[in-house]
């Protein structure tokens, strides 16, 4: 597996690298969430091809039509890279997106998120040395930046107060809080913490912070960090801006642990690992903050080829699950159930591109944004609401290095 050592040169990361070539505290000891039953009829098998999509509209009642913002993140330090942060427009009946230009400014903006109030976009400058900037998008006027304390920035998240911005850098292992002030512009760097124990995990280098986000309790703070094979939690002080340890999680040595969101309910979670291409279902105590990992389950790759899991999301009604599978290049269908304790493999389609690094559900949870890094477009999916089946929504959009998209 390749480390970060191999990736040192000015720009880079081991994210990158991948995608161009084809404080101490106790240990969690929860037993594991149970396993789903043997069932004769649950066997996963590949979905049918979503070569035909269904009818616009088909999947809920009410879907609007027409335009809505979509923002896309890059490289541009790379050949064949952006230029910056590609903006688009996607109809939410069809899912055709339409190219509306590029805004300049924003070095190697890999990742996005935008503001709970919807007027501040926010992306990290996946850079040596890392940085964070804020958008104003009545105008998309660039607010600022500032330093993340760390380098390779890779993802970022809002705080649900809206008050704070929480990043993760990849390359130095640490997270980092920066203050947002009342127009949507980010502050110094209130709190920095380097993942120093425990040591890295197999074939790793160091630390690798690779998520950083909020608990649906909004209690807790946690950071998932691939170089480790832990999840750490924190309290986030809201009016300080600082951070407690309060917790560790760990996988099993050498999963390279990624990217964890959580079921609706708030008292699971499901974590992709990147490195033993598998996934696991997580309980979680909201109380405490304490995670505790399930046992590693198939991420749906079929074998014949190396398969980095990528991003795991679940439909806002806690259904289905959705895992993007760099390599194998599908997208992996999960049916949620015990009220989020299980996840039961249903099916993948293919992703229609090559190694989607992102995956993103549109706000009425009717479409899925796929970004494929190394074909350079995005696949745009039907989500069906009762069965969670994924239909191809026409031809994927080009897009420089595509490896976020956030449609709003």
């Amino acid at each position: 597996m390749t480390s970060g050592a191999e990736a040192s040169r000015e720009g880079w990361s081991r994210r990158r690298f991948i995608g161009a070539l084809g404080g101490t505290a106790a240990v969690i000891a929860v037993p594991a969430p149970a396993s789903a039953p043997a069932d004769p009829e649950s066997t996963p098998t590949a979905d049918s091809a979503p070569a035909k999509a269904p009818a616009p509209g088909a999947h809920r009642k009410g879907k609007a039509a027409g335009p809505r913002p979509l923002y896309l993140g890059t490289y541009t330090s790379v050949d064949g890279g952006g230029t910056g942060i590609g903006l688009a427009t996607y109809d939410a009946s069809t899912g055709q997106i339409t190219g509306a230009g590029t805004l300049t400014g924003v070095a190697d903006p890999s990742y996005l998120a935008v503001h709970p109030d919807g007027r501040t976009l926010y992306a990290v400058d996946e850079q040596t040395a890392g940085a964070v900037t804020a958008v104003r998008l009545a105008d998309r006027k660039i607010l600022g930046a500032r330093s993340t304390g760390g380098a390779g920035p890779c993802h970022l998240s809002v705080h649900p107060t809206g008050r704070w911005l929480l990043s993760a850098n990849y390359t130095s292992g640490s997270v980092a809080v920066h203050p947002i002030d009342t127009s949507g512009a980010l502050g110094a760097c209130t709190a920095l913490v380097k993942h120093s124990s425990p040591q890295p995990g197999p074939g790793q280098d160091g630390p690798h912070a690779h998520q950083f986000v909020t608990s649906p309790d909004g209690g807790h703070v946690l950071a998932v960090d691939l170089g480790t094979d832990t999840v750490y939690t924190y309290r986030l002080d809201t009016t300080k801006g600082t951070l407690t340890e309060v917790s560790q999680a760990h996988t099993r040595a050498g999963a390279g642990p990624r990217s964890l969101t959580f079921h609706p309910g708030g008292r699971y979670a499901y974590l992709a690992n990147e490195v033993d291409d598998t996934i696991a279902v997580c309980a979680y105590d909201p109380t405490t903050g304490a995670l505790s990992i399930g046992t590693a389950q198939s991420s749906g790759s079929t074998g014949s080829t190396t398969n980095y899991p990528a991003q795991i999301l679940v439909t806002s009604n806690g259904a289905y699950a959705y895992l993007a599978n760099r390599g194998d290049n599908s997208l992996a269908r999960y049916a949620v159930e015990a009220d989020g304790a299980r996840l039961r493999l249903l099916g993948t389609v293919p992703v229609s591109g090559d190694f989607p690094r992102q995956i993103a559900l549109s706000p009425d949870g009717t479409l899925l944004f796929a970004a494929n890094q190394r074909s350079s477009t995005v696949s745009v999916f039907h989500v069906d609401d009762n069965t969670g089946q994924l239909a191809l929504a026409g031809e994927p959009f080009a897009s420089p290095v595509a490896v976020c998209a956030l449609p709003l």
